[in-house]
Order: structure tokens, then C-alpha cells, then sequence
């Protein structure tokens, strides 16, 4: 897809939980699971939901894929785009990013099998990931919440 092209493409629309937790010295630490296929590093994020609000959806997101559950923000921290790549063609996708502040980390979860799940600091957690947008949340994270 040429640049002419992708302007003209509407991205399609996903919320994204950002989990975190405070350490004993009271610097936010970052939750990233690994995507099923490719095996990267990711936030957990998904389709909205009809029958919930997004943050609520994001939050869903994060016990399925990550087997966590905590406090999320009912605002973003962050949008960001990515490439979502599919067998037969990649979908844009614009992602809304809601912080997830993580109270309770099952052993087991519906996708624990599939993916793996390690907490970073946010600096680690930026250099990791793939997605730019998604490396400046990342990075800019801990002065978002303490700010809040």
C-alpha cells in the first residue's frame, strides 16, 4: 500500500488496557504479554464492545490476554497506529489506550496458554515493543500518572 493509499484508509478502531502497578520504591512497573502468532511484545487490546464502555472492553481485554484485573482509567492515556496483520491483508488500526492499574494477576487465565506475560519498567517496556506510538506511551507513562 502507497502512502496515497493508506490516506485514504479509515483505521479500524481498538482499545488497548495499559496495566501497571507501583513498586516498593514508587515507580510504575509494565505489564506486556506476548501476541499469540508473532510471538512480540504487546499490550493487551482488542474490538470495542456493544454491550460495554471501552475502558470497561480494555479492561476485559486485559484478563483474557493477560490474566489480570485491577482499576481502569474511564480516560486514554494514549492513541497510537499500527498495522494489524491478518493471513490474507493487514487492517490499520488506531488504538486507544486506557490505563490499568493491576490489583489481582490470576495463574490461570482463558489464554494463558498462548502467550507470555512480564512486568518492565517503562523505559524497558518502550524498547520492546514494536509499535512507535506505542514506545511513547511507554516512555512518557510515568509522567502521565503522576500527574493525574
Amino acid at each position: 500500500m502507497n502512502n496515497a493509499q493508506q490516506q485514504d484508509v479509515v483505521p479500524r478502531t481498538q482499545v488497548a488496557a495499559l496495566p501497571y502497578r507501583i513498586d516498593a520504591e514508587g515507580r510504575p512497573e509494565i505489564l506486556l504479554i506476548t501476541s499469540r502468532e508473532t510471538r512480540r511484545w504487546v499490550i493487551p487490546k482488542g474490538w470495542p464492545m456493544k454491550e460495554l464502555r471501552d475502558d470497561l472492553a480494555a479492561a476485559q481485554e486485559a484478563f483474557e490476554e493477560a490474566g489480570v484485573m485491577g482499576e481502569v482509567g474511564d480516560s486514554e492515556v494514549g492513541t497510537y497506529v499500527y498495522l494489524k496483520r491478518r493471513r490474507t491483508r493487514s487492517d490499520l488500526c488506531e488504538v486507544h489506550v486506557y490505563p490499568l492499574e493491576v490489583y489481582e494477576e490470576f495463574d490461570s487465565w482463558p489464554e494463558g496458554t498462548q502467550r507470555q506475560r512480564t512486568w518492565f519498567s517503562p523505559e524497558e517496556a518502550a524498547d520492546r515493543v514494536a509499535e512507535p506510538g506505542l514506545s511513547e506511551i511507554l516512555r512518557t507513562f510515568e509522567h502521565r500518572i503522576a500527574s493525574a
